[in-house]
Parts: structure tokens; C-alpha cells; sequence
């Protein structure tokens, strides 16, 4: 016998001594167990021991043997907490979906009954070949209130920490609320698994939209409109001045429109159109414009002063441009304020580099049915078949 193997028999004995251990306790405590208690506490095994009876002890006043899936049903069908699947090392993926009012709607104690519910699923079906561990992925974009989430985030890891040591292999907080990165950086030192906990925002893996094939598109580019394209005759003035009467010595048709450029502005037609201009076709030129009529007084509308005196405009001044930054709106997601590195504790390349792997399980849509179909038993342990061990994951669409 070892050395490894006398301190968690030491350990064993500590924990009879202070109570006999049912058949379901001996069981809990077997030699991985017991090594994790160990691990976790320097491999001391009064330390050790005191955790393990503590941790029993809580198993007991919950009831965590027999715990069964209809006592969760409303947040099954609400994917509230479920199993996304497995990593590529068998390990479990658990994803947290709490609303902002979940504590005022349920006590403590079912909050906690859920958790070790889905801890105990995802035990269960781990292989035994692979790491005994999973991997945790809190959803906090439901969440308003920092110090809300705080709590239940808290109350989640000492959950963790004090009962399923060296269990949680990595734990990715995804947009939390706006200013719970202060929160954090405050409370972490104090938090025992804040050493495997990251804050991660899913706007860093948002691809842009490509619109690049757009401008490269002939016919869209032939639908836009081109200024240059056509030709301006009438530059100042009424838009009638592109068309003019000419009176003609033919009695049947006195006068007749031509749609030649007749302003005053045109120097290749104004000569012509002074001569033609006489007190017998006045009434004809009454329609068009004033510059039409061959006034060469005529200006435009906005030159021209007013019967009633304005306010004048203050003189234009050269404004210096300069380059604008967006504003972040607190209308968008508050995961925008804090996706920098200095302002989000824990954040920053690693903890991006890290998710990457995770990211398809979060995206994954929850399927109540299919995750319901892996449950086995009305109560006990439930299992999750993994999807190393021949089961594929399967949409609702994909199932009907």
C-alpha cells in the first residue's frame, strides 16, 4: 500500500468515525472521490476529511439520491439548464439560462436541487475512460441587475467548489451585465474557482456583413443614379424656361412651343428671342417663367428680396471636420461596454482563444424533445447518452 492509499484510507476512517456511512454514502466515497477531496485541500487529510463529511452531509438534508426529472419540468421546457452535448475530450457542456427573475420565482432550495440535478446528469454520463470533469457556460444576457446575477453566479461555484471539487474544468461567463466587471474583480480573489472562470462576450464572434459583392454587381450598379448622365439645360430658374411660344405670321397658328433652350442664360438663343419678343405676344409669354420673358433683370428665387423683411442668417464660418466615434447605446447589449481587456476581469485573448471550442454549443438551439429522449428513469440518476458512445445529436426539425 501507498503513501496516496494510507491518506485517503485515514481519511475513510475519519468520516466512519464521525458517522456510519449507508450503503449509498460508501458508494459517493470511493477512492476518486476521495482523491479529489485531497486534491483540492493540499492533501490534507483533516482537511480532507472535514470537506467529505460536509459534503455528505448537504447530500443528505437535499436529497440529491433521488432526485428525477419531473420535478424540473418547467425548466426543461425552458432550457433553463441542460446538457449541449460533449467536447472533444468526452467532456459534458452545461449551460446555465437563467432569467433576471428566477430567484423571486423559486427558493433557495430548488435552485440548488436544479443545479445538483444537472451536475449529477452530466456525471453520470461521462466515460470512464475520459476526465472527470465538465464544463460550465453561464449565460448571463438575461440578466439586468449585476448584483443579481452576482448572486446567483456565487451561489452556483460554492455549490461547485464545496461539493464537486475538481470537477469544473473551465467556466465562461457570456455577456454579463454592464457593470458587473467591477463586481468581479472586487469579489474574485475570494472566490475559490475564479482561477478557471472567464468572461467572454459573444459579440467578438459575430462576423461582420460582407457587402463587397454589392458595388462589383452590374446590374445593381446600373440601377443607381447618375447626376452626371443628364444633360441640364435650364440652370437657374423656373423649369419652364425649357420651353418658349414663337409667334408666326401665319393667322390659322399665330404662335407655336419649341422646346429649345430660351433663357436669357443660353447666349445662343437669347439674341433670337429679344427680337421675337413684342407687346402682341405678351399674353403668350404669360405662362412661362420670368426668365423666359426675356427680362434679363430675372434672378432666381432665392436672390430675390422679399416684401417682408427676414432675420438675416449669421455668416457661414469654415467648420473643421473631424472624425467621429460611434457611441455605444445602452439600447444595444451591454456587452459592448466591457469587451475590452482592461475593463472586463478575467477577459482578454486567452479567454476568446479558450470559448472558440465551446461556441457551437452555446449557438446550438435547445431542443426540449431530443434532450428529453436521453433522460432514462422517472428518478434517480438520469443519464445523458454521449455522443462519442454512437448517438448523434438530432434537431426537432431533424426528428420529424
Amino acid at each position: 500500500m501507498g503513501k496516496k492509499d494510507e491518506k485517503v484510507e485515514a481519511v475513510l476512517r475519519l468520516v466512519k468515525k464521525q458517522s456510519p456511512l449507508t450503503f449509498k454514502q460508501e458508494k459517493f466515497c470511493n477512492r476518486e472521490c476521495v482523491e479529489r477531496f485531497m486534491k483540492v485541500k493540499g492533501d490534507n487529510v483533516k482537511k480532507a476529511a472535514k470537506q467529505l463529511i460536509s459534503c455528505l452531509s448537504w447530500r443528505q438534508n437535499f436529497d440529491i439520491e433521488r432526485l428525477g426529472a419531473e420535478e424540473f419540468s418547467t425548466e426543461l421546457s425552458d432550457g433553463v439548464a441542460y446538457i449541449s452535448g460533449h467536447d472533444g475530450e468526452s467532456r459534458p457542456v452545461i449551460i446555465f439560462r437563467f432569467k433576471n427573475d428566477y430567484q423571486k420565482l423559486r427558493t433557495q432550495k430548488q435552485f440548488t436541487r436544479l443545479v445538483a440535478f444537472t451536475i449529477e446528469t452530466a456525471i453520470s454520463s461521462m466515460s470512464r475512460n475520459a476526465e472527470q470533469s465538465f464544463v460550465l457556460l453561464f449565460d448571463a444576457s438575461f440578466f439586468r441587475s449585476s448584483s443579481a446575477f452576482v448572486n446567483l453566479l456565487l451561489a452556483t461555484l460554492k455549490i461547485i467548489a464545496d461539493n464537486y471539487p475538481c470537477r469544473l474544468y473551465k467556466a465562461f461567463i457570456i455577456d454579463p451585465p454592464s457593470f458587473f466587471s467591477y463586481l468581479w474583480k472586487g469579489i474574485r480573489p475570494f472566490v475559490e474557482l475564479s482561477t478557471v472562470t472567464m468572461i467572454v462576450s459573444s459579440l467578438d464572434y459575430d462576423e461582420p456583413l460582407d457587402i463587397s459583392h454589392v458595388s462589383s454587381n452590374p446590374r445593381s450598379a446600373s440601377l443607381r443614379f447618375d447626376a452626371s448622365s443628364i444633360k441640364s439645360t435650364a440652370t437657374i430658374g423656373s423649369a419652364s424656361s425649357r420651353f418658349a411660344f414663337t409667334v408666326s405670321q401665319n393667322s390659322l397658328k399665330p404662335w407655336y412651343l419649341s422646346f429649345t433652350d430660351t433663357s436669357p442664360y443660353n447666349p445662343a438663343a437669347s439674341s433670337s428671342t429679344a427680337a421675337q419678343v413684342s407687346p402682341l405676344s405678351a399674353r403668350s409669354l404669360s405662362f412661362a417663367s420670368p426668365a423666359a420673358r426675356g427680362f434679363k433683370d430675372a434672378k432666381p428665387a432665392a436672390c430675390r428680396k422679399s416684401l417682408f423683411p427676414s432675420t438675416p442668417l449669421p455668416e457661414k464660418t469654415k467648420s473643421v471636420s473631424y472624425r467621429k466615434t460611434p457611441r455605444p447605446s445602452f439600447f444595444q447589449s451591454p456587452a459592448m461596454f466591457f469587451r475590452r481587456e482592461n475593463n472586463v476581469g478575467g477577459g482578454g485573448e486567452k479567454s476568446r482563444e479558450a470559448f472558440v471550442p465551446y461556441l457551437k454549443f452555446y449557438r446550438r438551439p435547445y431542443d426540449e424533445t431530443a434532450y428529453r429522449s436521453k433522460l432514462r428513469g422517472p428518478r434517480g440518476f438520469v443519464s445523458v447518452v454521449s455522443s462519442h458512445r454512437g448517438s448523434r445529436h438530432v434537431s426537432f426539425s431533424q426528428r420529424f
